[in-house]
């Protein structure tokens, strides 16, 4: 038999229904409980779970008089089958959309750098030209964005690519300026403009750390033989800003983000020299010529962006 006539046997042998009494057998941790939430025998649940055993071949579940149980085959099975039933939840909405007027999605995975810079107003001037198209946005660090288009989870990735894209496809977006943030009145003031192994003398708030700023910091710290005092994680912008404020070290992050605080503390912007603090922010796909109707129009959009704000 065939690796594919085995897949499509498989496919066949699995119940949605199954998987959906499965996964509320799993969340309730008893066939009774879940009989009562869904409304059905327990007697039916349970000749389902058997089928369900017998079509994979292995136990998902062990019974006992307090409930039930999950075989680490079971554990598996309940991840994935949360992630089919969530998928069918997110087609059914937006195939319900289409009813209503909107002729396409288009799933976009981007740093919080995009979000925050750019992509509100080049996202807006896109939608009041095509009403019709919905954008699904979700913001993720550089190299889940990477991997989510690599994957399918989205049709397009907006990140910095500095540490590569693999096989996957880029077009230019825009450029970014990387700033040191410091307090108002720190010793830092006084240059105009530094090289980022000055501020190494400093306790540092950082991103996250595999984030591309963050990765990029560590590397430029190990390239001079040092590193990075780091005294505190943050997972936005605006909170390292009030962490800078309260005195908690000094970080880096983009110039135009920075202006866009709208004065959160007492800070100032010092300019980095290091090569690496001009960073390119790019449109990435698996192949931008294959991408539906609606995610062409979007990339050829952004791509007609001014690479300098």
């Amino acid at each position: 038999m065939s690796l594919l006539s085995s897949e499509r046997n498989f496919a066949r042998r699995i119940d949605l229904t199954s998987l959906q009494l499965f996964v509320a057998v799993c969340e309730l941790g008893s066939i009774g409980k879940a009989a009562e939430r869904e409304f059905i025998a327990a007697s039916a649940i349970s000749k389902r779970l058997s089928d369900l055993e017998a079509a994979l071949g292995t136990p998902l579940l062990y019974r006992h008089t307090r409930g039930v149980d999950l075989t680490p085959a079971g554990q598996s099975l309940l991840h994935h089958a949360r992630s089919v039933l969530f998928s069918l939840e997110k087609m059914q909405a937006e195939l319900s959309e289409y009813a209503d007027g909107v002729r396409g999605h288009v799933r976009v995975h981007a740093s919080i750098s995009a979000i925050v810079q750019f992509l509100p107003e080049d996202l807006g001037a896109f939608i009041r030209q095509h009403a019709e198209i919905k954008i699904d946005l979700e913001e993720h660090l550089s190299t889940e964005v990477v991997r989510a288009v690599q994957e399918g989870a989205a049709d397009l990735g907006v990140c910095n690519t500095a540490n590569g894209v693999g096989e996957l496809q880029t077009r230019p977006y825009r450029t970014d300026q990387l700033v040191l943030i410091v307090p108002k009145g720190h010793d830092l003031c006084a240059q105009g403009a530094i090289n980022f192994e000055s501020a190494l003398d400093y306790d540092q708030v950082g991103l996250h750390s595999t984030s591309s700023i963050y990765l990029a910091l560590r590397q430029a710290a190990a390239a001079v033989g040092r590193t990075i005092k780091l005294r505190i994680h943050v997972t936005g912008l605006d909170a390292m800003c009030r962490m800078i404020d309260n005195g908690l070290g000094v970080g880096v992050m983009p110039q135009r983000a920075f202006a866009l605080m709208h004065g959160v503390g007492e800070l100032q912007a010092i300019a980095l020299l290091d090569a690496w603090a001009t960073r390119r922010i790019e449109l990435v796909a698996r192949d931008f010529s294959s991408l539906p109707v609606t995610a062409r129009l979007l990339v050829d959009h952004l791509a007609q962006q001014p690479l300098t704000a």
